[in-house]
């Protein structure tokens, strides 16, 4: 009996670790969105706790080091002005190895801030006057995206293929050094549609389905989300 009790003493304290679900701080703003059906997406994911930020407050509790109470930051914003505090609250978090997750239109942020692509690992070109022609990203909404598997790992574990009636980016600049997950061969639509990049210790994830709620419902994108957050949290 004595040894079963000390058998428990040690096991227990780690399942309750193990149990403890991942804080996740959720950014967003700058962009409409079908508000009630994504948080009830995020309500619904198992093992998942999340406060919610709106910008400019969320770049405002980074620069106070609010993300230290979080596992992974989770960015479905579209914000277009950073200061340079918040420029560097982000370089710091990267520095710390601070895990993020950036789901679909977030990847149009900070047009005017060159190292975000570099952190997130692309870049959608809005319209402007100081912007090529040729480098103009497009977008096309109501499209059936198919998406195949070109890499397994913890994000994309149990998937093969994967369809979601979504919204594509064209002409999207995609790093390199990205680790590609899912491809595409939409002609309308960006090649590799989700990757894994790496920016100093963090490890980022970028998810470009997720438009609206015809996506949020669908139980294939709520694991793939829930899987990118779980391995971003776990993984070092």
């Amino acid at each position: 009996m004595k040894r079963i009790l000390l058998i428990l003493i040690f096991l227990i304290p780690g399942y309750l670790i193990h149990a403890q679900p991942i804080k996740i701080m959720l950014v967003t703003g700058g962009h409409s969105f079908d508000t009630e059906e994504f948080f009830e997406m995020f309500d619904e994911l198992k093992g998942i706790e999340y406060i919610h930020f709106e910008q400019p407050k969320a770049n405002e509790e980074l620069v106070k080091n609010l993300a230290k109470d979080f596992d992974v930051l989770v960015f479905y914003d579209m914000w277009k002005t950073i200061l340079v505090e918040e420029k560097d609250a982000y370089m710091k978090l990267t520095k710390e190895g601070k895990p993020f997750l950036f789901l679909h239109h977030s990847i149009a942020s900070y047009q005017k801030w060159p190292e975000f692509e570099n952190i997130l690992g692309g870049k959608y070109f809005e319209n402007d006057k100081k912007v090529p022609e040729e480098l103009l990203s497009t977008y096309e909404h109501d499209v059936w995206v198919y998406s195949k598997v070109v890499k397994y790992t913890p994000v994309t574990k149990g998937f093969k293929d994967l369809r979601f009636f979504d919204e594509i980016y064209g002409n999207v600049r995609v790093s390199d050094n990205v680790i590609p997950l899912l491809k595409t061969r939409h002609p309308k639509s960006m090649e590799i549609i989700a990757w894994e990049n790496r920016y100093n210790a963090s490890k980022i994830i970028y998810l470009q389905p997720g438009h609206d709620k015809r996506t949020y419902v669908e139980a294939d994108y709520r694991k793939l989300v829930t899987q990118a957050i779980n391995y971003l949290a776990t993984s070092k």
